[in-house]
């Protein structure tokens, strides 16, 4: 396994009620950064074999509200391969979205999707393992 600059994973997920934080159905800015931890842990692995270790993020930006109800996707790229460390920057983006105006059930999917995050951060792996060879 080596990792590439580009190398990308995508998540998708509805966004249940129970997560509903604040008023209007919003969910916490937080939601976005567990979706990050889950889609750097699949590109380490994807990338160098193992979980990684997230060593922090250098910008995060909140853009457009999280509902409940929505169906959100979380989207992690390679930027940088240095030794042991990873650049990585994120997106979340909601890709449909609840219409209760319309009825209880209504929703839309939302062509462009709605960028809600943006982050940038760093995953560091463990040195190369000896192929035992």
């Amino acid at each position: 396994m080596t990792a590439v600059v580009g190398l990308s994973v995508t998540h998708r997920r509805y966004v249940p009620h129970s997560h509903a934080h604040y008023g209007g159905g919003l969910v916490e800015g937080a939601y976005s950064l567990g979706l990050f931890g889950d889609v750097a842990t699949e590109l380490s692995v994807r990338a160098d074999g193992d979980e990684g270790l997230f060593a922090g993020y250098e910008a995060v930006e909140f853009s457009a509200p999280l509902r409940a109800g929505d169906v959100v996707e979380a989207t992690a790229t390679i930027t940088r391969v240095g030794t042991r460390s990873r650049g990585v920057v994120f997106e979340a983006r909601v890709v449909c979205r609840a219409t209760p105006e319309v009825g209880p059930s209504a929703a839309r999917v939302c062509d462009p999707p709605i960028v809600v995050t943006r982050a940038r951060g760093t995953v560091v792996v463990p040195a190369a393992r000896d192929s035992g060879g």
